[in-house]
């Protein structure tokens, strides 16, 4: 039965606002943090009996879902036994071009609303891996841990704090895996630099920044029944913060020797969603989401996050990833770019010049620090196969190489837990004038145990 806790405690607006001084900002909104029930334990570290073949079910053959059916193919050790998607005809063509291509006809399930659930409830499948709408990311992943199978779950894989915290205690209480499948921490650049903090190069990362900046003007109708644009006309907040959040927070080691502690949020007013509902001959005075979203993180041990959010505007795309540390600097978008302290000098008192770092150079930087787990013979299987340049395939090749040989997974539950968590409490505090919202400790005090983010091997 899923867990029902009231995870937000919000003081009455009065208090939050008027409870300062001219030395104080304004009170924090606090959140609980629900007891572990008995006989829980956690999953930090989780290590799951190892598999001769991960035997998966797709469950959405949308538009991550069917190419994701397709990706998994070429994963060494993976199996498709199963498929469904709540259109017949998707579910058909996945299964034909399984067969086509020499696979083993999977079972399929199609045509109602909870088909999945048959799916999860199958002997022959040990991994789910959800591509649905988001309104369904959280349900069938706790089905699917309840009737004894891992789950795999897209982004974002839970929209509120209820769903959260049910994720979290059924991970800890069944010792299945909860990964949300995001792609950007497997980008190439994203590894590399990763690479690069954890050896020292930038000093010690102080504040990191991400973003989604994706116009999705061509995309709208492209999802079944426009559900993320109806999702964007009735939630405010950053209700896509993953891609963003993900990689800063490993090179920041967050559960993993540091903790987000509080946010604040702010957006700008609903402009061009309105517009973008009456394009469509439709109506639409409340529209929730504004063009632009910001969010400000503090972490236990000092450091900053900027996270945005913005897919109503013709900006170009960007994920905004950056690094920020006391003796250098990453960033990707634009441009690939570095800058780096140039030597320190008893004569320059302690200040250096920044170096700055592009194109050619900046290849030659990043061909010195590489991924422990990105083999020349996996980067090119993964370009080779695709999947947005080929993180999507790394993603898969990772999830499916740690379940083969019994090893903890490079992203746990806590680490969805931190990055979805954001949707709502940037709502909070933009509902509250922009207070500052406490963010929980989702690892239940267990946030400095592992010292440093690091793959399994």
């Amino acid at each position: 039965m899923r867990l029902k806790v009231l995870t937000i405690i919000v003081a009455a607006i009065a208090v939050v606002s008027c409870n300062c001084n001219e030395n104080a900002g304004p009170s924090v909104i606090k959140t609980v943090v629900p007891e572990r029930p008995s006989g829980q334990k956690s999953v930090i570290g989780l290590k799951a009996e190892p598999m001769e073949t991960v035997r998966i079910g797709v469950v959405g053959l949308g538009m991550r879902g069917e190419f994701a059916a397709h990706r998994l193919t070429f994963v060494p050790g993976a199996k498709i036994t199963a498929i469904c998607d709540i259109e017949p005809d998707r579910t058909d063509r996945t299964c034909k071009w399984l067969v086509e291509n020499g696979h083993e006809q999977p079972a399929c399930f199609s045509g109602e609303q909870e088909s999945w659930k048959g799916l999860c409830e199958r002997e022959d499948v040990d991994l789910v891996y959800i591509c649905t709408d988001w309104l369904n990311h959280a349900n069938i992943a706790l089905y699917a841990m309840e009737h004894g199978k891992h789950a795999a779950v897209e982004v974002p894989a839970a929209l509120n704090m209820d769903e959260i915290w049910a994720l979290i205690n059924t991970s800890e209480r069944t010792r299945k895996h909860c990964m949300m499948l995001e792609n950007c921490v497997y980008d190439f650049f994203e590894m590399n630099t990763l690479a690069m903090a954890q050896s020292g190069l930038f000093g010690e990362i102080v504040h990191a920044e991400g973003s989604y900046h994706h116009n999705l003007d061509p995309f709208w109708d492209e999802y079944w029944h426009s559900w993320r644009l109806e999702y964007n006309k009735a939630h405010r907040g950053d209700v896509y913060p993953t891609h963003g959040i993900g990689p800063v927070c490993q090179a920041l080691n967050i559960h993993r020797g540091d903790r987000m502690t509080t946010l604040v949020a702010m957006d700008t007013d609903a402009f061009n969603g309105p517009r973008i509902v009456a394009s469509r001959g439709e109506t639409c005075e409340d529209f929730q989401n504004g063009d632009e979203t910001c969010t400000l993180i503090r972490t236990e041990k000092g450091k900053t996050i900027l996270i945005e959010h913005d897919v109503l505007t013709p900006r170009p795309y960007s994920r905004m990833y950056q690094l920020v540390g006391t003796d250098g600097y990453a960033a990707k978008y634009p441009v690939n770019q570095f800058c780096l302290r140039e030597e320190l000098t008893a004569e320059a008192n302690g200040v250096g010049k920044e170096k700055v770092i592009l194109g050619e150079e900046a290849k030659a930087l990043q061909a010195q620090y590489n991924a422990a787990i990105l083999t020349p013979e996996l980067e090119a299987l993964a370009k080779k196969v695709g999947g947005h340049g080929g993180m999507d395939f790394i993603m898969d090749y990772r999830l499916v190489y740690c379940l083969l040989n019994g090893l903890p997974l490079d992203m746990d539950v806590y680490d969805l837990a931190e990055w979805c968590c954001i949707s709502e409490l940037s709502k909070i505090s933009i509902e509250n004038g922009s207070a500052p919202v406490e963010i929980p400790d989702f690892t239940r005090g267990e946030w400095n145990v592992v010292k440093g983010f690091n793959y399994a091997l």
